[in-house]
């Protein structure tokens, strides 16, 4: 595993020297056979991966996470989907716009924001403040928030922010509420690590 900033990638793939298309073609049969959330690291030198990597992601469905670059080298971040962010509407019944959560922090509203994405996402941009639980983790650490705090969740589309308000509620966790559509549209204040 690779470990970047203060996060991991699941798998490391090596592109060095490859030029288009290769590199897609590389990614797309490495990430098939991936479990859903991982985070594929790859490594390029072409300059076009860049424009490349990110269509190729949106059009299939993944999610590209950032790319950082060490000279020449280009580490590409991009996390594999799951079949239910794909296909799973929101179920949760409470809900707010993007725009909305950013009109309460503008107002200097003093809120509560839970980022359940993965380490790797919210390492290159999250909401100032938000606390990082992944959703894969919060059944461990529901214990570290409050019933008593509005708690406003967020992930990158809505779905695993959906997933996290419905366990949470099972705990009872009454004041939890699903931002829509998430990070992925979020045009707020954003800090990276």
């Amino acid at each position: 595993m690779s470990q970047t900033k203060s996060f991991q990638a699941n798998q490391i793939l090596d592109c060095k020297g490859l030029a288009c298309p290769m590199p897609i073609v590389k990614t797309k049969k490495t990430i098939t056979g991936m479990q859903d959330g991982e985070v594929l690291e790859i490594q390029a030198t072409d300059k076009g991966s860049l424009a490349d990597l990110q269509a190729w992601s949106k059009s299939a469905g993944h999610h590209y996470i950032g790319t950082l670059t060490e000279g020449d080298l280009l580490r590409h971040y991009v996390r594999k989907a799951t079949a239910s962010e794909a296909k799973e509407p929101p179920k949760h019944e409470y809900k707010l716009s993007n725009e909305e959560l950013e009109r309460m922090i503008d107002g200097g509203e003093k809120l509560f924001v839970l980022d359940v994405r993965e380490p790797a996402e919210y390492a290159f941009g999250h909401i100032p403040g938000a606390v990082s639980i992944p959703l894969g983790e919060l059944e461990a650490r529901w214990n570290e928030l409050s019933k008593e705090d509005q708690i406003y969740v967020i992930c990158r589309t809505g779905t695993r922010s959906d997933l996290a308000c419905r366990q949470l509620a099972e705990k009872g966790f009454d004041k939890t509420v699903n931002i829509l559509p998430g990070m992925s549209e979020w045009h707020g204040p954003v800090r990276g690590e």
